[in-house]
């Protein structure tokens, strides 16, 4: 609650990551291209636009989502621990929560929007919008509900990473070659604004309720799961499109 009484700490805070990124600009524009800055009072403000809005989000993340988080986990490990105390079945709602978060907050993932209309109007059509983003939204959603898995049972992180990117390579060289590059920056734009507050705060809070594990240990992770399994996921529906759209042919072909 430390934000609520001091605003001003936050917004210096903010303006210790924001104004490097400006002064590097500034220097570029000035020095490199030696280019006078256009609109300064323009820029100024907005600016200012930005220490604001950046600190009133993290302090809107404080404050709001990462309690949701922790509270929503807390509730249902609790709920889960009068079954047993270390069978990972008890947990059905968690992964079942896990899931639902991964995928709504992925769907409206500003980011991901921004990428799956710029490659539905680059491509044509070719590739949908609105399927480019169930496919990564379904992607996280599994990624998130395998990562709480992990939680609850303790296994080790490299074991599932190193499976799946197994799988990325392999798919890598079967998938259309169109799709590899939007495939693998499908898996960025995911860890974005609205995902990774309550993915971040989940892992945390089961954590932290799950007998015998560690938040520091145990508790971060989940974000890795949520860049690999929409890779997995976005190569995979482009497989099934054009196995798709290949025996489309050879129907028409026969016929």
């Amino acid at each position: 609650m430390e934000i609520l009484f001091n605003p001003v700490r936050l917004l210096l805070a903010t303006a210790k990551d924001v104004v490097p990124v400006l002064a590097l600009l500034v220097f570029f524009q000035m020095v490199v291209l030696r280019q006078p800055i256009p609109r300064p009072r323009r820029i100024v403000f907005g600016f200012f636009l930005v220490l604001v809005g950046m600190a009133c989000f993290l302090g809107g993340l404080d404050l709001a989502l990462f309690p949701v988080g922790r509270s929503m986990a807390k509730m249902l490990t609790e709920n889960a621990g009068f079954v047993s105390a270390v069978s990972w079945t008890a947990y059905g709602w968690v992964y079942l929560f896990a899931f639902l978060v991964g995928f709504s907050t992925t769907i409206a993932e500003p980011s991901l929007i921004a990428v799956a209309n710029k490659a539905q109007e680059a491509s044509k059509r070719t590739v949908s919008a609105i399927g480019l983003r169930v496919a990564v939204a379904l992607g996280v959603a599994v990624g998130i509900s395998l990562g709480t898995f992990r939680i609850v049972t303790g296994t080790p992180l490299y074991l599932y990473i190193l499976v799946g990117y197994s799988v990325v390579a392999i798919q890598t060289v079967v998938a259309p070659k169109v799709i590899v590059p939007l495939a693998y920056d499908s898996g960025g734009v995911t860890t974005s604004t609205v995902t990774v507050p309550l993915v971040t705060a989940l892992g945390l809070g089961i954590a932290s309720n799950v007998p015998d594990r560690s938040p520091v240990l145990d508790g971060f992770g989940l974000i890795a799961f949520a860049s690999l399994f929409p890779i997995i996921s976005v190569l995979g529906y482009a497989q099934f499109a054009h196995w798709m759209a290949r025996r489309k042919d050879r129907w028409n072909d026969f016929s």
